[in-house]
């Protein structure tokens, strides 16, 4: 009797509804809108203050981290494209407990980015609106009238999502066109007016590396790098939704990384060359010299370039609204793919006569706006977020090599070079990154991550018999070790708040041997070819008309 071979390939169709309106700059642009965000004004003279000069090398660094973790993403999002990828790809090759792990932990993340580009934008423009704010220094808080004018910029963003894609897209290439040439003209506009070489390596400020060079790597998440870097994976979240995927998505990918890579790049250089000698009398840590209207901004009055100032008032309001306006949709798509995976309600998944998942653009809406309360921890949020996106974008190179494994003959139209080396690269990447927080910031992270699983137990339990997928946690309890390990050696570890008990270079080497364990044990514990196929199988089923 013949045997028949199991299944091999996981076919997906297009997202029934959803439009594909996006095209190869659009989404390219849906990803550079997203990483230049507030941050750019601030991450220069944050990552200098923390680093010195050697803050270059944080951003090389930053940014080859994030091109490793993208190019994983990228081989994922041609083989399936799908909106909400990161929520999807991990249940595809380890079930649902694998799928909710990252849905929740990327949605949460991306939901509290719309307000946090929100309350950017309201601070920037305190100075001319006065009443947004009341209270002054790190008590500054939104006012009543602050609050509403939050609450009606998120309701706004909320609102073009809902009008579908394309005037999503249409309205997010302008503002990018501008964000790109008002950093380009920042750039050269402090090389001309001011470059010192010597403050690169003065004796009197401490060397290229005043602080040590272990500043290089808690650099990357405390001065908001890696949080400038995250919205690469735009171009995965909008795959179901661009004309061309198997060109579109590694372009958007891996395209934004390098094009703001090189971009912050030469923005650290130019700020650093532009310092004159007195405003380093005090050293790195304390820059001497008037920025209260922001660091660039302040800069550039001290220069005497006053015209320069004025637009950087303007892109402090333009560049987080920009960025809040990508992350309302990212929101959405993410409620989407997890009701999609069986995680979440169905109704997440309504989508309107435009194509978009508008009761996921309501839940994103009433949820962000949550984060508006002055809690005392705000400042903290940033890195809660950038913890929260990397974590979750663990699950994506353990998730290739688990399906090279189980679906050797799925299509690859782009593939990573090699077999596992660059996978498990960019799964140590994202690790480093997640120890490089700092246990003050992750606990919280491993708080949201066990309320999540609390709030899945009871939508289960509620919603028993009604045909949610099988957990399948014979191939995702390797995610249990993984997040118990990385909390309890952050806890121990040496930066922000651990207790040092795992001094610099010994907590990476323990990351290191960690990353390697869970990694063969995740591709050891994989779903068959048959299980994923049925994964993959439910969720069509499942997809709203």
């Amino acid at each position: 009797m013949a045997v028949t071979s199991p299944p091999r390939r996981i076919e997906i169709p297009h997202d029934r509804g959803l439009r594909r309106d996006v095209g190869k700059i659009g989404l390219l642009f849906t990803s550079v809108g997203s990483i230049i965000g507030s941050g750019w004004l601030f991450s220069a003279s944050d990552a200098a203050t923390q680093a010195g000069p050697a803050a270059i090398l944080s951003w090389v660094l930053g940014g080859v981290m994030a091109a490793l973790v993208a190019l994983s993403f990228a081989e994922l999002g041609v083989m399936f494209p799908v909106s909400g990828g990161v929520a999807r790809y991990p249940q595809y090759a380890f079930g649902p407990f694998a799928g909710l792990t990252s849905g929740w932990t990327i949605w949460l993340s991306a939901v509290a980015t719309v307000p946090i580009e929100v309350l950017a934008s309201v601070q920037y423009a305190t100075p001319y609106l006065p009443w947004l704010m009341t209270g002054s220094g790190e008590d500054q808080v939104l006012s009543g009238r602050g609050l509403a004018v939050s609450i009606a910029l998120a309701l706004l963003f909320s609102f073009i999502n809902v009008l579908g894609v394309k005037a999503f897209v249409r309205f997010n290439n302008v503002l990018v066109w501008w964000k790109l040439g008002i950093i380009v003209l920042v750039v050269i506009a402090l090389v001309v007016a001011a470059f010192h070489a010597e403050n690169f390596t003065s004796a009197k400020t401490g060397g290229f590396a005043p602080f040590g060079y272990d500043k290089v790597f808690s650099a990357l998440p405390a001065a908001g790098i890696v949080f400038s870097f995250l919205g690469f994976r735009q171009g995965v979240e909008f795959a179901g939704e661009t004309s061309d995927p198997r060109r579109n998505v590694p372009f958007a990918v891996v395209g934004s990384v390098l094009v703001t890579g090189l971009i912050y790049i030469g923005l650290q250089v130019a700020f650093i060359g532009a310092l004159p000698a007195g405003t380093l009398a005090n050293g790195w840590a304390h820059l001497a010299y008037d920025n209260a209207a922001g660091p660039l901004a302040g800069l550039a009055l001290l220069l005497g370039m006053g015209w320069l100032a004025v637009l950087l008032y303007a892109d402090a309001i333009v560049s987080p609204a920009d960025t809040g306006l990508i992350y309302a949709g990212v929101s959405a798509r993410l409620g989407y793919a997890m009701s999609r995976n069986g995680n979440a309600p169905a109704a997440l998944s309504r989508l309107n006569r435009r194509g978009v998942p508008w009761v996921s653009v309501l839940v994103m809406f009433v949820a962000g706006c949550l984060f508006f309360l002055p809690f005392p921890s705000w400042n903290k949020l940033v890195g809660f977020i950038v913890s929260g996106t990397v974590l979750s974008f663990g699950l994506g190179p353990v998730t290739v090599a688990a399906l090279r494994r189980s679906l050797p003959d799925q299509e690859r139209r782009f593939r990573l070079p090699g077999t596992d080396a660059l996978p498990f690269i960019a799964f140590v990447c994202g690790n480093l990154i997640v120890y490089w927080t700092g246990w003050t910031t992750n606990w919280k992270l491993f708080v949201a991550i066990l309320l999540g699983y609390a709030l899945f137990a009871v939508y289960r339990i509620t919603h028993r018999g009604r045909g949610l997928p099988a957990l399948m946690l014979r191939a995702s309890w390797w995610i249990i070790p993984w997040l118990g390990g990385m909390c309890l050696f952050s806890w121990l570890g040496h930066y922000d708040g651990g207790l040092d008990v795992l001094g610099f270079g010994w907590g990476e080497l323990v990351i290191l041997a960690l990353s390697a364990a869970v990694y063969v044990l995740a591709v050891k514990t994989r779903l068959t070819p048959e299980q994923c196929v049925a994964c993959a199988d439910q969720m069509v089923a499942e997809e709203p008309a």
